[in-house]
């Protein structure tokens, strides 16, 4: 297949640039644990790639009678304390931010604060002419509102950016506002549903579109 041209690319933040879905669900088994509440990983998987305020609809649905400010408050000590002992970049993201040679911005269901942190703490906020968060939107993933604003913030077609995403959501999101979406599957595997191309990793999602 012929693709068009790319004039940007858009990178979703946890899980496709830093390593931070696994210290996440690490710090969330652990805060329902200080709940007394054994957690199924399936309720701990749908919580991949959405932002908080629907992350914490998601769980109070499955366990209606849980403290659900307690928990938040917990989750969020234990992930902050993890990642300030290091924040690890996803295998490739290094070299692909050095090397990608187009404009580039982040597209997060983090809040603002939350994402500028972690983009400090992994040392890569300089490569992004903009980031894009869910503090920014009136629909977050998997609403397409979050890619559509950063093309336009870029001033470049949604249908000529290219975007890397882990996460269903993220995906959905990046497939609807009419981009070029490159899957590289995290903590969930994937069917690709929302992918134009499902990579093993995200140097190899770059040479597919001949990026590198």
């Amino acid at each position: 297949m012929g693709w068009p041209m790319i004039d940007a690319i858009l990178f979703d933040l946890d899980g496709t640039l830093i390593d931070t879905e696994s210290v996440a669900l690490k710090a969330g088994h652990a805060a329902f644990g200080d709940l007394g509440v054994a957690v199924d990983i399936g309720l701990m998987h749908s919580l991949i790639g959405v932002d908080q305020p629907t992350s914490r609809k998601i769980i109070q649905a499955s366990l209606p009678d849980l403290d659900i400010a307690r928990l938040a408050q917990a989750w969020d000590a234990r992930f902050n304390a993890a990642i300030l002992q290091g924040l690890p970049l996803k295998p490739g993201a290094a070299a692909l931010l050095d090397l990608a040679p187009r404009p580039m911005a982040i597209v997060t269901s983090s809040g603002r604060d939350a994402a500028h942190h972690k983009l400090r703490l992994a040392q890569i906020d300089h490569h992004f002419q903009h980031i894009v968060t869910v503090s920014d939107v009136a629909r977050a993933k998997p609403a397409p509102e979050p890619y559509l604003l950063a093309a336009q913030k870029l001033n470049v077609s949604p249908a000529r950016c290219l975007v890397f995403e882990d996460s269903e959501t993220g995906a959905e999101a990046a497939y609807r506002a009419g981009c070029i979406v490159v899957q590289v599957p995290d903590v969930v595997p994937t069917n690709g549903r929302w992918a134009h191309h499902v990579a093993p990793d995200l140097l190899a999602g770059a040479r597919q579109f001949g990026l590198i």
